[in-house]
C-alpha cells in the first residue's frame, strides 16, 4: 500500500510541473507519471525492494530512473519528497480530488485556484452552487454542469475503493500474516473475493493455534492508522487506503462454513439458508447442520454446496442472478481462468505513451506464459498520448517484423494500433495502413456527450467498416470518475455479431468495460469477447487478472474469449 502513496505523490508532482509548458517539463512530467503508473503494478512494496537492493534495484523497475529513484529512497528514509513539498507549498491544492473530475486539468485547476481560490472538491462545489465559475474566462454553464456530475458520481462512491486498490491491498495483509507465523490459514473474502469493482471494506479469515497473537500482528501493520476493535478472535482497523479491514480468526471445523458466509453476497447467502431449511438443515457461518444439531459440513466450502445438492458456485458468480438455479441444476459453466489466456490484444509501446519498447514488451509477455501479443499504440488524433500517423507505424512495423523473425516462431507479437473512433465513425488512420495491420482495436477517446443514437451510429460505423478486430472500453466510463457514455449495448453487440468483431474487456482498474452485468447483456448475441491489460508497461501485464475477474463475474467461459484461443485459430480469427 506504501506504493499508491509515493504513487499518489509522483503522479501530483507530474500534475503541477505540466503548469508550466516548456520541453524540460513536458519530459518530467511524462518520467513522474510513467514512474507512478509503474508503482502501482508492482506488488511487492517498493520499501522491501529497497531495502534488499537499495536504489539500484528501485532503478530496475521500467520506467524509473535515478532520479525518482532518488526521491522514492527519500521518502521510505524521511517519509517526505522535498520537491513534492516544495511543489505544494506553490500549488496549495487537492490535485488528486479534482482532477478526478469530467474536464478537469492541471491547469484548470490552477485557474480555479488563482480566480476564485478553489482548493479542493468542498470549494469547487460552492462555487458551482452560486454560478461562479461559469464568470471565468475558459469556463462555462457546461463546466459547471460537467464538474457538478462529476462531484455526485464521487460523492455516492464513498467510501468505496477501486478493486486495484482493495486486492493488493488484501493480498498485503494475507502475505504479512503468513509470513508472521501467527496462522497456519488465511484467505480474503467479502466482495474482493467476489472481485467486485469497488470494495467497501475488506474481509480476512484466519486458522491460528495463537490467535492473540495474529490480532497483535494485525492492529500494527505499517498500513494501519487506526484500531477500531480488538479481540481475541476478531479485530478491525482503519488502512490508510481509506476502508477498515476485518480480520476474524476461526477454528478449523468452521472454516470452510464461515467462507461461505462471509464471502456472501448476502442474498446469495440467504437464498443458499432457504435451501438448506427445505433439506430440513440449518446453515449458518459455523457450519451445516442436521435437524438433531449433528454438523453434516463446515471445513469445506465445496462440502456445504454438495450437502445441499448443489454444484459449487464459484465466489465470482454469487451475486443472485440466477447461479442458485443453475447450481441445483448441476449447470454451472466452466469460467475463464487466467491459465486460459494465450495472450494479450491491447498493449502500448515508449514511441506512444508508454513506458518499454516492443521488444521489453514482448520479453515480459513470454515471461508469465503468453504466446503472443498485439501491440497497438494510440492514433494521431490523441496527442496527449503523442499519437502515431501512418507513417510512423509504418517504420515501427518494419521494427515488430524485425523482432518477429528474431523470436523464430517462439513468440508473436501481431502489429496493430488502438485506431481513435473519431466523431463522424470514421478511423484515424489511412485504409491502406490499417489493412498491414493484423490486430485493430477500435476506440472511442473523445466527444463523449453525444446524445445516444449519434454515438452508437458513430460506433457501429467503425464497427462496420472491416477494419477493426475489437472495440476497445466500449462505455467509456471511468469507474468514479465519469460515467459511461450513452449506448444502445444491444445495437453495437448485434452490429459486432454481423461483423465479427469482439468486445474488450479492458483490464484497468478504473475501467473494466465492459462490466459484469454489461457482459452478461453482450452475450446473448453470438460475440466474442477479448480480456486485454492495455499495458502501457511490462508491469501492467498483471492487470489481465482484474479483466479475468470481471469476465468471470459475467459468466464467460474460455470458448467465447478470443485471447483464449491458440495463435494459428486466432490468425484465422482475425482475418479481416
Amino acid at each position: 500500500m506504501e506504493n499508491r502513496v509515493i504513487a499518489d505523490m509522483l503522479e501530483e508532482i507530474a500534475d503541477m510541473l505540466s503548469i508550466d509548458e516548456t520541453p524540460t517539463t513536458r519530459f518530467e512530467v511524462r518520467a513522474y507519471k510513467n514512474a507512478a503508473l509503474t508503482l502501482l503494478s508492482i506488488q511487492e512494496p517498493v520499501e522491501s525492494v529497497y531495502k534488499r537492493g537499495g536504489i539500484k534495484a528501485i532503478m530496475e523497475f521500467p520506467g524509473i530512473g535515478p532520479g525518482i529513484a532518488g526521491k522514492i529512497e527519500e521518502y521510505i528514509k524521511t517519509g517526505r519528497m522535498k520537491k513534492y513539498d516544495e511543489l505544494k507549498r506553490k500549488y496549495p491544492i487537492d490535485f488528486k480530488g479534482l482532477l478526478l473530475l469530467e474536464g478537469m486539468g492541471a491547469k484548470k485547476a490552477i485557474t480555479l485556484y488563482k480566480k476564485l481560490g478553489i482548493r479542493d472538491l468542498s470549494d469547487l462545489k460552492k462555487a458551482v452552487e452560486s454560478h461562479k465559475v461559469s464568470t471565468i474566462e475558459g469556463f462555462g454553464s457546461r463546466s459547471e454542469e460537467m464538474f457538478s456530475k462529476s462531484m455526485q458520481l464521487q460523492e455516492s462512491s464513498r467510501g468505496r475503493i477501486l478493486l486495484g486498490v482493495a486486492l493488493p491491498a488484501a493480498e498485503s495483509i494475507v502475505h504479512d500474516l503468513m509470513d508472521s507465523g501467527t496462522v497456519t490459514k488465511v484467505v480474503i473474502a467479502g466482495s474482493t473475493r467476489r472481485m467486485k469493482e469497488t470494495v467497501g471494506d475488506l474481509d480476512i479469515l484466519a486458522i491460528s493455534k495463537t490467535p492473540e497473537k495474529a490480532m497483535d500482528v494485525f492492529t500494527s501493520m505499517n498500513d494501519v492508522t487506526g484500531i477500531v476493535s480488538k479481540g481475541p478472535t476478531r479485530s478491525t482497523v482503519s488502512l490508510n487506503i481509506g476502508v477498515t479491514c476485518d480480520l476474524r480468526v476461526l477454528p478449523p471445523e468452521s472454516f470452510g462454513a464461515a467462507q461461505q458466509y462471509f464471502i456472501g453476497n448476502k442474498q446469495h447467502n440467504i437464498d443458499t439458508r432457504k435451501i438448506a431449511i427445505r433439506k430440513g438443515y440449518k446453515l449458518n457461518e459455523y457450519g451445516l447442520f442436521s435437524k438433531s444439531g449433528k454438523i453434516i459440513a463446515s471445513e469445506d466450502e465445496h462440502d456445504i454446496y454438495a450437502k445441499l445438492g448443489m454444484q459449487y458456485v464459484p465466489p465470482e458468480m454469487r451475486e443472485a442472478r440466477g447461479e442458485i438455479k443453475l447450481a441445483l441444476e448441476h449447470k454451472i459453466p466452466t469460467l475463464i481462468d487466467m491459465k486460459d489466456l494465450k495472450g494479450d490484444l491491447h498493449t502500448h509501446t515508449k514511441e506512444t505513451d508508454g513506458v518499454n519498447t516492443i521488444d521489453e514488451m514482448a520479453d515480459a509477455a513470454r515471461s508469465i506464459g503468453l504466446s503472443y501479443i498485439a501491440t497497438t499504440n494510440h492514433t494521431k488524433s490523441l496527442k496527449v498520448a503523442k499519437g502515431m500517423d501512418d507513417r510512423q507505424f509504418a517504420v515501427f512495423m518494419k521494427k515488430v517484423d524485425k523482432l518477429n523473425d528474431s523470436l523464430d516462431g517462439r513468440f508473436r507479437v501481431l502489429k496493430g494500433a488502438e485506431c481513435d473512433i473519431l466523431k463522424d465513425g470514421s478511423l484515424d488512420l489511412s485504409r491502406q495502413t490499417i489493412e498491414s495491420m493484423e490486430c485493430v482495436v477500435g476506440s472511442v477517446h473523445a466527444s463523449f456527450r453525444m446524445p445516444e443514437k449519434e454515438m452508437t451510429d458513430r460506433v457501429i460505423k467503425a464497427i462496420g467498416s472491416g477494419l477493426i478486430n475489437i472495440l476497445g472500453h466500449p462505455t467509456g466510463r471511468l469507474i468514479n470518475e465519469r460515467e459511461g457514455f450513452a449506448i444502445d449495448l444491444d445495437r453495437v453487440a448485434q452490429a459486432c455479431e454481423d461483423n465479427d468483431v469482439a468486445l474488450e474487456i479492458n483490464s484497468w482498474p478504473n475501467r473494466l468495460d465492459l462490466n459484469d452485468t454489461n457482459i452478461m447483456l453482450a452475450s446473448k448475441y453470438k460475440v466474442r469477447f477479448s480480456i486485454n491489460s492495455d499495458s502501457h508497461s511490462t508491469a501492467h501485464y498483471q492487470m489481465l487478472r482484474y479483466g479475468v475477474g470481471t469476465a468471470r463475474r459475467g459468466w464467460l467461459t474460455p470458448e467465447r474469449v478470443l485471447n483464449a484461443m491458440p495463435l494459428k485459430e486466432l490468425e484465422k480469427s482475425l482475418k479481416r
